[in-house]
């Protein structure tokens, strides 16, 4: 498999905090989106920024469209797109400000191309950004990521904090993105129904470890939540599920095959899985 993003054996420790990412590996194939999930403090950030080497790492190998990164390498920074959750503009900026500082540093940009999505967006282009709402900031900043003409786009948290309809307005330029098969994406986000519309693989991150990388599909079309009280659960093999969690009575058992569970253990109630789900089952409780 042709990969545009490979991660492997990523380490990185705080010292003072003691939060350490442990070898975490992964990799996003071209051509697709990668969901990246987990829990506030997870790692999800500190992960990206050892990526886009923004952040020393301690050890690990990362390849970037087939290269490792370099803060020497422009030509390769020029293929990679970038939207963080925060401020990625300064305030006191217009967005057509914007684009001629955008037009200096990426031999690729398109003005017409960022007027376009401008258009699209409904931001005045002669506005100050500090004025803009969070989503018009978040727009500006996909707009601009993309107007470069980006074969890897990396974004960190670029849907939290926006209404659904600007979310889905969002998901839809990322869907359109990745209609050239050698675009892909690396899609940070705690939103999972966002993820669940447009995500291939989805890797977990709990406490700077990866948990799973799974397709997407798998999840959705062939996991399952088993539910059972102690007793049943003490009859499960093992090797049947993955993790499982005890609320009250009941308890939730994350299975990996739900068909063939529902044929060994007759009568058992096996709910289809969602991202959130799994998601809580691998943090939140005992895994296989």
């Amino acid at each position: 498999m042709d990969y545009a993003l490979e991660v492997k054996n990523l380490s990185k420790t705080y010292k003072r905090s003691g939060f350490a990412l442990d070898n975490v590996s992964f990799g996003v194939p071209k051509g697709a989106i990668m969901g990246f999930v987990g829990e506030n403090g997870a790692g999800k950030s500190t992960t990206i920024g050892c990526i886009l080497n923004t952040l020393f790492r301690d050890k690990g190998e990362i390849r970037v469209l087939g290269k490792e990164m370099r803060d020497q390498d422009t030509n390769l920074r020029q293929r990679i797109g970038v939207v963080y959750d925060g401020d990625n503009f300064p305030g006191y900026y217009t967005a057509e400000q914007v684009g001629e500082v955008m037009r200096g540093i990426y031999r690729k940009w398109d003005d017409e191309y960022f007027d376009k999505y401008l258009d699209r967006f409904g931001l005045d282009k002669k506005q100050k950004i500090k004025t803009y709402s969070r989503g018009m900031t978040m727009k500006l900043a996909i707009g601009a990521a993309l107007a470069h003409k980006p074969e890897l786009l990396i974004l960190d948290e670029a849907t939290s904090g926006l209404d659904p309809v600007m979310r889905e307005e969002m998901l839809e330029v990322f869907l359109e993105f990745i209609e050239d098969e050698n675009h892909s994406i690396l899609l940070s986000s705690h939103i999972t129904s966002d993820l669940e519309k447009i995500a291939d693989y989805i890797t977990f991150l709990h406490e700077g470890k990866v948990l799973l990388t799974v397709e997407k599909d798998e999840i959705l079309y062939r996991y399952g939540i088993l539910r059972c009280r102690d007793r049943e659960f003490e009859a499960l093999d093992k090797e049947d599920w993955i993790a499982w969690r005890k609320s009250g009575y009941q308890i939730d058992v994350l299975v990996q095959d739900r068909e063939r569970a529902a044929r060994k253990y007759k009568g058992a109630v096996i709910d289809h899985a969602s991202v959130d789900e799994v998601m809580l089952l691998m943090i939140k409780e005992e895994r296989r």
